[in-house]
C-alpha cells in the first residue's frame, strides 16, 4: 500500500476552507487525536491556550503520546501552537469542525459530505448525506470571522458576557437556531427541517433554490410576496417567534417558486422587549426589496395589520 507522506498531506490543505480541510481529514484522525482535541476544547473553557502540561491527564495518555499527537494536529492545522510564558495550544475552526463532524458521524446522523452550497461572513453551507441516505444541508457557524465587538452588536445572546471565545458564540449560535428551526417547523413555517446539532453545527433538510436577491425577475412577485409574509405571520401567530433579521439575503426560492425561509440564529420571543420594532423591521426590508426589484408596492401598515392579526390562513 502507497502512503502518501505526511508533508504532501498538509501541503494539499492549504487554501481550502476550514470544512473542507476538516472534512478529509477526520477519517484519518485516531482514536488518540481526537481525545487531545476534546482535551484541547474541554480546557479552553479555562485557557485562550491551554497549558502542554496539563494535556496528559485530561486525555489520559502519556507525556509522550501527548507530544507526538501535537506536533502531528499542528502540522494538519487542527491545533495552533503558542509560545509565550508557558507552551499552550487552542483549536482552529478545522479541529473544531472535525469534532463535530466525527460526534455527528458517529450518531449516524451523517454517511457522507458532498459539495460547498454557500459560504459568508457568519457561516459555511454543504451538502451531504444522511445515514438515511437522504440529501441534507450541513451548516457551519461562523462568528469567529466577525469582530468580537460587532459580535456583540448584532447577537443579543452573548452581549451580556464579558469573556467569550470564538469557539463558544458560534457553539451558542447553532443551538439557538436549531431551537428556532424546530419551534417553527412545528408550526408549519417553511423553513429546513431541523435534524441534529453538534457544537457549532446544524443539520437540516436540503436547502434548494437561490437566494432572493439573486433572482432579477418573478412572474407573480405579489404571490411569492405573499407567501413570505405568510410565514412571517405563522411563525409570530403560531410560534410566537420574530425571525428578527429577516431581509432578501435569507429567503430562499425553490424551483417551484416556493419559499424557504433561513438563518435563525438571531431569533427573539414575542415577549422580547423590542419585539414590535423588530418585526415590523423584517416586514419593511421584505416589502422595501420587492418595491425596488420587482416593482411591487404594499403598504407597510396595512402588512403589519395582516401579520399581527390573530386569524392564520392553513
Amino acid at each position: 500500500m502507497t502512503v502518501t507522506p505526511f508533508w504532501q498531506v498538509v501541503v494539499a490543505y492549504l487554501g481550502m476552507s476550514s470544512a473542507d480541510v476538516a472534512v478529509r481529514l477526520f477519517p484519518q484522525l485516531e482514536p488518540e487525536d481526537y481525545r487531545i482535541l476534546l482535551a484541547i476544547e474541554l480546557d479552553m473553557s479555562k485557557h485562550e491556550f491551554v497549558p502542554e502540561r496539563d494535556l496528559p491527564n485530561l486525555a489520559g495518555l502519556t507525556h509522550r503520546q501527548v507530544e507526538y499527537r501535537l506536533n502531528r494536529l499542528n502540522k494538519l492545522n487542527l491545533i495552533q501552537r503558542w509560545v509565550g510564558p508557558y507552551l499552550g495550544y487552542t483549536l482552529t475552526p478545522a479541529g473544531y469542525d472535525c469534532l463535530a463532524i466525527n460526534a455527528l458521524v458517529k450518531s449516524n446522523v451523517l454517511a457522507a459530505f458532498g459539495k460547498p452550497l454557500g459560504v459568508g461572513k457568519e457561516s459555511d453551507v454543504y451538502d451531504a448525506l444522511a445515514a438515511n441516505n437522504e440529501k441534507v444541508a450541513v451548516k457551519f457557524h461562523r462568528l469567529g470571522r466577525m469582530s468580537f465587538r460587532q459580535t456583540r452588536r448584532v447577537r443579543g445572546y452573548i452581549a451580556d458576557r464579558r469573556h467569550i471565545s470564538w469557539l463558544y458564540q458560534s457553539r451558542l449560535a447553532a443551538e439557538k437556531e436549531f431551537e428556532a428551526l424546530k419551534t417553527v417547523y412545528s408550526c408549519g413555517v417553511s423553513v429546513p427541517e431541523p435534524i441534529s446539532h453538534n457544537r457549532h453545527v446544524v443539520v437540516m433538510g436540503l436547502i434548494e433554490g437561490v437566494e432572493l436577491y439573486r433572482v432579477p425577475e418573478l412572474p407573480e412577485p405579489d404571490k411569492v410576496l405573499e407567501e413570505i409574509l405568510l410565514n412571517v405571520k405563522r411563525a409570530y401567530i403560531k410560534a410566537g417567534v420574530i425571525h428578527a433579521d429577516l431581509s432578501e439575503f435569507n429567503v430562499f426560492l425553490k424551483p417551484d417558486y416556493h419559499i424557504l425561509i433561513i438563518d435563525w440564529p438571531q431569533f427573539v420571543r414575542k415577549n422580547h422587549p423590542n419585539a414590535e420594532m423588530l418585526l415590523e423591521r423584517d416586514v419593511r426590508n421584505i416589502l422595501r426589496f420587492f418595491q425596488k426589484r420587482f416593482k411591487f408596492h404594499r403598504d407597510a401598515q396595512e402588512t403589519m395589520r395582516f401579520v399581527k392579526k390573530e386569524e392564520v390562513p392553513e
